[in-house]
């Protein structure tokens, strides 16, 4: 597929050459969103084996199950992420669970599990925001950068950078809503 192909264009051809088996259509959606899963799966559960398993698994049910995507509730990329985090937060839950048998407190499971969702929303977030509210966002966090830096750094007026500045921040304060990622209004 043509990445200029508007998304859900995209998403509906590549459920529907899902749905017939190609095989050639995994390797090109693992190839485009393999990166998102598994770094919003390892944020959530902090552990880069468990990490991959979640990847596994999130592909496997997309190639096993691509009927219960529907290009009418969302963009495929934030379907795709709401079902990571899901599944990872499933095994973060399992996981804990176990470990509560041996001692712990359910008060610590949930303030861990609310935790890593946050970290995984701001992450998904970040990954999926316009890249010039990126780009002045990670000059001003990464780099230090004030306002007045980044629009000389992004060759844009300082207003502009204040306002992509602002916008990108007004994003990411979203991490902290309960639901489904920013984009996707159904549930996976």
């Amino acid at each position: 597929m043509a990445k200029k192909d508007a998304p859900p264009r995209w998403d509906r051809k590549m459920q529907q050459r899902l749905a017939r088996g190609e095989a050639a259509a995994l390797g090109e959606l693992y190839d485009r969103f393999a990166s998102l899963v598994h770094g919003l799966a390892h944020r959530v559960l902090g552990d880069e084996r468990a990490a991959d398993g979640i990847t596994r698994e999130v592909f496997a049910h997309v190639w096993e199950h691509p009927e219960t995507y529907d290009p009418k509730e969302g963009p495929l990329r934030s379907w795709v992420a709401a079902l990571t985090h899901r599944l990872a937060v499933q095994r973060l839950r399992a996981t804990e669970t176990a470990a509560l048998t041996a001692g712990g407190s359910t008060e610590e499971l949930e303030h861990k599990v609310r935790r890593a969702s946050v970290a995984a929303r701001a992450d998904y977030i970040v990954t999926s925001m316009p890249s010039p509210l990126r780009s002045a966002l990670e000059l001003a966090y990464f780099q230090r950068r004030d306002y007045r830096q980044t629009a000389a750094d992004l060759g844009v007026t300082e207003d502009e950078a204040r306002r992509r500045l602002r916008l990108g921040l007004q994003l990411l304060s979203t991490a902290h809503d309960t639901g489904a990622p920013p984009g996707y209004g159904g549930a996976v």
